[in-house]
């Protein structure tokens, strides 16, 4: 994109790293008929293939289904999502997710995307992410009491909130009025940082803040 906009989301350039991805072993193309019959995908790899094949058609519906050659384990009470690449749209197929005990189970998983339209070929390219593991203890997400609230029961909260809805409007005026008029070229480039530094509006630090997650690679063999 010409204006870098998504190298300066520090939330979908954290959420990129927040996960290991397992990578497609053989490109393949990928055409469904729309049938619900496993036989309705037709999967051609560029090279021969030795069965069973890296990537099958087991459930029909137009399911594609990688069979993952590895075990995990996680330390006990934590399960492990398997989802999508983050951020990693393609055309005419979507991941589907799936969250698995991995701290007892001693079976694998198999990671499945839905073809959503036929007679669309689908692309999986050599050594491009299909499969995205991310921890997750369990129960936390239950111990969560979601609640909906007016923001003006915390003063300060309501007034930090509408500060930054102001200068970004502000900012937002200045730079779009200089496309056209040139009288303020100079925020066509500006951009509001204050997320992406961990400030608030009136410039005080956030407790913590991240703008990287660095994760330890896997030990042991290749």
């Amino acid at each position: 994109m010409d204006e870098r906009w998504g190298n300066r989301c520090l939330p979908l350039l954290v959420a990129n790293e927040a996960g290991w991805v397992l990578l497609n072993p053989l490109r393949f193309e990928a055409v469904w008929n729309g049938e619900p019959a496993a036989a309705g995908i037709t999967i051609v790899f560029d090279e021969e293939v030795s069965a069973p094949a890296p990537v099958e058609t087991h459930f029909g519906y137009g399911i594609l289904t990688w069979s993952v050659p590895f075990l995990f384990r996680t330390p006990s009470g934590y399960n492990l999502l398997a989802r999508g690449p983050a951020n990693w749209p393609k055309d005419g197929v979507a991941a589907l997710e799936g969250l698995v005990e991995t701290d007892w189970a001693v079976a694998t998983f198999t990671m499945n995307w839905k073809i959503t339209r036929p007679d669309h070929p689908v692309v999986f390219e050599q050594d491009e992410p299909f499969c995205m593991v991310v921890p997750q203890k369990r129960g936390e997400l239950e111990s969560f009491l979601p609640a909906v609230r007016n923001m003006k029961e915390d003063p300060e909260l309501h007034d930090a909130a509408h500060q930054w809805a102001r200068d970004r409007d502000q900012m937002q005026v200045q730079k779009f009025l200089g496309k056209y008029s040139g009288e303020f070229a100079q925020y066509r480039s500006a951009w509001e940082k204050n997320y992406f530094r961990g400030l608030k509006p009136d410039g005080e630090p956030a407790p913590e803040h991240q703008t990287k997650l660095d994760l330890s690679e896997f030990a042991g063999q290749d």
